[in-house]
């Protein structure tokens, strides 16, 4: 006989690890407990060492679906004499060292009784036990108790007390346990703001076949919803919330239902059928475009996804006429629904039911909405799957607050990001914690919305932060927000320059803290050190610092921050560049063009920048792919789209120059100013770009004597360019790292910012030291 205490930290608290361990213990015959501490959870076990150990090994192989252990340690510890069998424990209060749980969709057990007519949660739109059902959005406080949850305005009544107090139930001690007795209830307004009698369900599918937009609030916010065969409707939305021309997502019943309008992978598949249910982007057929007018107009992928609330189930299953049979899950249905963020304006996602009737009035036809109060707004996340794996677009619903591991520990910091696709980021020894997607600075009410998402994580989390870091660039409203802040607690400030952030937080994921990397810095702009613009960079990062080794050569920007909305200035800018200049009104068809024309010549309100995103720009312009954009980024998607419907070819023989470590694209433009076939020429654009930074970067890491090389920014969300370019590094026997928990662009900027400050400070302690030691 022998006693063991056993430490489990991870995601294992509100995921049912407790009745896991109490029912394998129970099988095994072990006497002991288990509970929940400010540390993860620990329990303690007596019986036979062989038994023990395959309880140990039965912990990691068979743990509950949403769990996730980091650390398992075990130590003897004495026996006891009674023999009292195997007991939960109350959980032991104190600093909390773990997080609240991600929301996660409706788990199959769920489904079960949700169209069981037996069972009595059957239709009922808030089932859901310790393994689904909403987490970090309904909880306002640690621990993740049901009183500091939106669920405390709903006492359980007494049968779900049972199941919430039985260990051997999948309910026990499931936060939002609830039924149609004692748990939220729904109901559909109509545009007067006036309740509708009858089934909300049924009424709302009947909305939007008669081509309605209907605004159903979900896990973390509401969403706009019709009928994504519907063009009037889908034209009809877009008008409505101002977004004419941006990719809209698309929700099926499963997979099957989006075989006639994409294409997946095995692992797309997987990503789109996960617990967390982002939005995937899938390879579109050809005939998606007559299929789903105007939902992703232009680009070469639909952001697919699939339900992740009993509402959403319930609105397919009424289409589906009800079916009792549980194989109508996995056959295909006609039906599919537009489903965008509800935030009119770019403001943050509505969540309150006031403010959605008051917010969404004007773009919503009727209101499908339930009483139980969000906590947090959280948006969907959008992935992609590519040859290195799923990656992020945006991270939030489903994957937000999931801690990510630092290479070691340091003071508690708190990060603002970056101006676009914000996020924050807040630390707690070796952990970062990034916020869900908060958006752009660019209106009081989103930079409402960082302060909010700051003292939510501070709360759960329960940091107090010691240092806190923005962008290098002072005017930016993060940073000014962030010093602010700064002389409201007094903590220490730090600031990080633009584009080493984007380096180091791809090098934090990967938990590379003592050697120096090579950095691919590739996105629209940052603020370079100089006062310039940058965007185009190849950095030297090392020990919380870095040297500028390269960049792009730089182009000037023909009226300021307006050529990056323009595309056609850019291609000004080049043909300028390229000694035709004469060209530029007769190619152009704005306006504006002789004015240009004669600004470059005088080089008038020309600032030079080094941005990888405006030669895509210029690029566009040039091809007369997209003149004028309608949203940010929209030339560079549009352009990967027609190299990927044309298919590969072979990069432009000296379509490149490379001269004292900058990377000069003039060859390549010069070339796509006379061709005619736009398809071809973001194929050779895409190509030869790829071509041309791989011998950059190879040359540079053969310079520096380095291995590995990281990939940062925005453009890397070009998927057609990070593969091209990943190849060709790989070829050459760089290690290429990329950006895998976190979105390579502005969304992970926090991340770095964070790691930057944290290993700035431990440089600064091992020189205090030495000098003390000295």
């Amino acid at each position: 006989m022998m006693r063991e205490r056993i430490r489990v930290r991870g995601q294992v608290q509100g995921v049912g690890f407790r009745p896991f361990v109490y029912r394998l213990a129970g099988e095994a015959g072990l006497n002991g407990w288990v509970r929940n501490d400010s540390h993860g959870v620990l329990l303690e076990v007596q019986g036979d060492p062989a038994v023990i150990g395959k309880l140990a090994e039965r912990l990691f192989s068979e743990a509950p679906p949403l769990a996730r252990i980091d650390h398992l340690e075990r130590c003897p510890v004495p026996l006891q004499g009674e023999q009292g069998g195997f007991t939960i424990h109350e959980s032991e209060r104190g600093a909390a060292d773990t997080a609240v749980t991600p929301d996660a969709a409706t788990c199959p057990a769920c489904l079960a009784e949700l169209f069981d007519p037996a069972d009595r949660r059957y239709q009922y739109p808030f089932t859901n036990c310790t393994h689904c059902g909403p987490r970090y959005t309904i909880t306002r406080a640690i621990p993740y108790d049901r009183s500091n949850t939106t669920m405390a305005a709903f006492p359980l009544c007494e049968t779900c007390g049972r199941e919430y107090r039985d260990p051997l139930d999948r309910r026990f001690h499931a936060q939002p346990n609830a039924c149609p007795v004692c748990g939220p209830s729904l109901e559909l307004y109509d545009a007067a703001g006036c309740r509708q009698n009858g089934d909300p369900i049924a009424a709302t599918l009947a909305r939007l076949k008669r081509g309605d937009v209907v605004a159903i609030k979900g896990l973390g916010g509401f969403h706009l919803a019709c009928n994504a065969r519907d063009r009037e409707a889908v034209a009809r939305l877009r008008c409505r919330k101002g977004r004419e021309a941006k990719p809209l997502a698309v929700m099926a019943a499963n997979a099957e239902s989006l075989a006639g309008c994409v294409e997946w992978t095995e692992a797309e598949k997987a990503l789109l059928t996960g617990s967390e249910r982002p939005i995937v982007l899938l390879r579109k057929r050809s005939n998606t475009d007559s299929e789903l007018a105007g939902c992703a107009p232009g680009v070469g992928w639909l952001g697919a996804m699939l339900p992740c609330t009993p509402i959403h189930y319930l609105l397919f299953h009424e289409a589906a006429g009800r079916p009792v049979d549980g194989a109508w899950l996995q056959a295909p249905w006609e039906l599919l629904l537009v489903m965008t963020s509800a935030n009119p304006g770019g403001e943050p996602l509505v969540i309150d039911n006031d403010e959605a009737l008051r917010r969404l009035s004007g773009i919503a036809d009727a209101w499908l909405m339930h009483d139980r109060p969000i906590a947090v707004r959280c948006d969907d996340s959008v992935m992609r799957v590519d040859a290195g794996g799923p990656a992020f677009i945006r991270r939030a619903r489903g994957f937000t607050p999931q801690a990510i591991s630092l290479p070691h520990t340091g003071p508690s910091t708190l990060a603002v990001g970056g101006y676009f696709k914000n996020t924050v980021c807040l630390t707690r020894g070796s952990e970062a914690f990034v916020s869900q997607h908060i958006g752009q600075l660019d209106s009081p009410a989103n930079r409402d919305f960082l302060a909010e998402v700051v003292d939510h994580l501070c709360d759960v989390l329960r940091i107090r932060p010691e240092q806190v870091v923005h962008d290098r660039h002072d005017d930016l409203p993060g940073s000014q927000w962030a010093a602010d802040y700064i002389n409201r607690t007094g903590v220490k400030r730090v600031e990080v320059q633009h584009h080493h952030a984007h380096i180091a937080a791809v090098a934090a994921e990967h938990g590379v803290a003592d050697r120096p990397l090579l950095g691919l810095a590739l996105d629209g702009v940052g603020a370079g050190d100089d006062g310039t613009a940058w965007g185009g960079e190849l950095l030297r990062v090392e020990a919380g610092g870095y040297r500028r080794f390269g960049h792009l050569s730089t182009l000037p920007l023909p009226g300021g921050d307006r050529a990056a909305r323009e595309p056609w200035r850019m291609g000004a800018a080049v043909l300028h560049r390229l000694g035709r200049g004469e060209a530029i009104p007769a190619r152009f068809e704005a306006s504006a063009a002789g004015p240009i024309a004669e600004m470059l010549q005088r080089d008038v309100n020309c600032p030079e920048t080094s941005s990888m995103g405006r030669w895509f720009d210029a690029a566009a312009g040039l091809l007369g792919v997209c003149p004028v954009m309608n949203y940010e980024g929209e030339a560079p998607m549009l352009l990967e789209g027609l190299a990927e419907r044309h298919g590969a070819v072979a990069p432009l023989s000296d379509g490149f120059r490379l001269e004292s470590g900058t990377l000069d694209l003039l060859p390549l433009l010069a070339e796509l100013a006379d061709i005619g076939d736009a398809g071809f020429g973001a194929a050779l654009f895409h190509a030869t770009l790829a071509e041309g930074l791989a011998a950059w970067a190879a040359a540079a890491a053969d310079a520096e004597g380095i291995a590995e090389i990281v990939f940062g920014g925005g453009c890397f969300l070009n998927r057609t360019l990070s593969t091209g370019l990943r190849e060709r590094l790989s070829d050459t026997g760089l290690r290429v790292l990329e950006a895998r928990r976190l979105p390579p662009n502005d969304g992970g900027l926090s991340l770095g910012q964070a790691w930057v400050a944290i290993q700035q400070a431990t440089v600064k302690e091992r020189s205090d030291a030495g000098d003390r030691r000295t």
